[in-house]
């Protein structure tokens, strides 16, 4: 499994670019999965669901399942965050895993950056980014890509992660 990941900030364009890579990647023939760091609060279950009433009535573990896709719900009432080495293990095998947030993990990342944010750039502080993505000119000496072709990004990754 290869992986590689994308930082930058809310608002700059993360979710977009890897929803217009994924489908790029997939026409290539590599069976493509995603780990995303949300938000402390996330949830993907609805209330007044049976899944949702089992879980709130103390469930640990809730496992939705169909003929179409199953889900599985994991509470931790207190137990500590696990890291992205974990929940990696918890995947089924693929070629390509994409890893949106988790910035400052030691895997390598695609900054995707627009000025707009208000925010400075990641990269220098960050060794793991191998190039730069964004609306306009960046001052870097890393790779750097138009935020809005996706075909040459998508290229690069997998030239980065040797899967071309």
């Amino acid at each position: 499994m290869k992986i590689f990941g994308f930082a930058g900030y809310s608002g700059s364009g993360k979710t977009t670019l890897i929803e217009k890579l994924i489908p790029l990647f997939v026409r290539s023939g590599l069976k493509v999965s995603l780990i995303k760091h949300a938000h402390h609060a996330f949830d993907v279950d609805q209330p007044g669901k049976d899944s949702f009433r089992h879980r709130h009535a103390g469930c640990t573990e809730v496992l939705v399942t169909s003929s179409r896709r199953w889900a599985l719900i994991h509470e931790l009432r207190g137990a500590p965050e696990p890291g992205l080495t974990e929940q990696i293990e918890r995947l089924s095998p693929c070629d390509l895993l994409l890893v949106e947030g988790f910035k400052h993990e030691r895997i390598p990342k695609l900054e995707i950056y627009r000025a707009q944010t208000g925010e400075s750039l990641l990269h220098p502080h960050d060794e793991n980014i191998v190039a730069v993505a964004s609306d306009a000119r960046v001052d870097t000496t890393l790779p750097q890509f138009d935020l809005n072709a996706p075909t040459p990004i998508a290229d690069f990754i997998l030239g980065h992660v040797r899967l071309k």
